[in-house]
């Protein structure tokens, strides 16, 4: 029954130093040609996998001959299907929160098979380390993060002065401990499929004969995280009057707030949270002319097709999550008590996000516009 779990890709031009054509820098990084297998335990969140790609990317760099595995959960694996570096997700089928002991069990007998050479964990927490270490995984590492002495023996000090971004923390453990980060980590690159995209223009019956403006309304952590409805609604009039079709992208979760977007555009936007796949947002989003969104997965999918986007922050700091494009640009008012990191406004105001006013917002747009590719 574990078998099922394990879900193949189809192999993507994966990095190799003896590709024709590859850069020097990468060949010079390379540190080992025999064969290596390494499993990486993934992060729980949208944006935290796209934030991991870069370490996939110098893990590739450092070993010539590198099959890559991924344990994540099912929500990300649209994500890591679109990644060239990875060669096949694994489901974990673990709630946030569960131990599900006898099921980490079966399924670390089931990657014992595979001979995994080392393991790479990047949530710090103790159930994370469990599965390579019951899969008999010769050398794992992480960061010391939940009482994990035991669990993993490459066991990595975090200084977080020294690696204030999240990216830096990931790429950190694709190197030898003490080994300095390269001045300029790579960037994540997601695939997308702009066939895709023209299949659900169809199914969805939109428009393709305007540029495109997404935003993405929605934050999973929390309301703090998310620019007011009638911020959206706001600006949506304002890119419509522009010449924009504007569609909302997000999850199931973020329809309430994607029909009162709409209702304050006085209907200029369609909403379509809810009514796409991951996969889907990723092709959708991979054809906008702009991208308008919170601190949240979607912004850092639109960072990594390298769409021009708006990146609004108030609760949350750019200094730890900051979308990894040069086509980005971060919005914020910077108020007093910002950032202050919570899931909902401390101090009821919520200035941080409704001072920030949609003309403000519009008044940047000029800053990424770029023409919408075409199909």
């Amino acid at each position: 029954m574990w078998r099922k779990l394990v879900t193949p890709y189809a192999r993507i031009a994966a990095p190799n130093s003896h590709s024709k054509g590859q850069p020097e820098s990468v060949t010079a990084l390379v540190t080992s040609r025999r064969l290596m297998k390494i499993l990486v335990v993934a992060p729980n969140w949208v944006g935290d996998t796209v934030m991991a790609q870069p370490m996939f990317r110098l893990l590739h760099e450092r070993h010539a001959n590198l099959t890559l595995d991924v344990l994540a959960p099912p929500f990300t694996l649209p994500l890591l299907s679109r990644m060239p570096e990875v060669h096949r997700g694994i489901v974990a089928r673990f709630g946030h929160g569960e131990l599900k002991f006898n099921e980490r069990r079966r399924l670390a007998h089931e990657l014992q098979a595979e001979h995994y050479d080392q393991a790479i964990v990047l949530p710090n927490s103790l159930k994370s380390a469990l599965i390579p270490l019951l899969a008999k995984i010769p050398q794992r590492t992480g960061f010391r993060g939940e009482m994990r002495y035991g669990l993993l023996n490459d066991l990595r000090h975090l200084d977080e002065h020294a690696l204030p971004k999240m990216v830096e923390r990931f790429a950190t453990l694709a190197l030898d401990k003490n080994a300095k980060l390269p001045k300029q980590l790579p960037a994540p690159h997601l695939l997308s499929s702009a066939g895709n995209a023209k299949i659900i223009i169809k199914k969805q019956m939109l428009t393709e004969n305007k540029p495109i403006a997404v935003f993405c309304p929605g934050a999973e952590y929390g309301p703090a995280k998310r620019w007011p409805a009638e911020h959206f609604g706001a600006l949506a009039k304002q890119a419509s009057e522009n010449g924009y079709a504007v569609w909302l992208i997000g999850s199931s979760k973020d329809a309430g707030i994607g029909e009162s977007i709409v209702r304050a555009s006085n209907n200029t936007c369609i909403n379509l949270c809810g009514k796409t796949s991951l996969e889907d947002a990723i092709d959708l989003i991979g054809i906008a002319a702009l991208v308008v969104t919170n601190d949240s997965g979607l912004m850092h999918v639109a960072a990594a097709l390298d769409r021009p986007t708006l990146a609004l922050y108030g609760s949350s700091s750019p200094a730890f999550t900051p979308p990894l494009s040069a086509n980005a640009k971060i919005i914020k008012i910077g108020i007093a008590c910002s950032p202050c990191f919570k899931r909902e406004c401390p101090l009821g105001h919520f200035n941080c996000m409704r001072q920030l006013t949609p003309t403000q917002v519009w008044a940047d747009t000029s800053a990424v516009l770029t023409k919408p590719p075409t199909f």
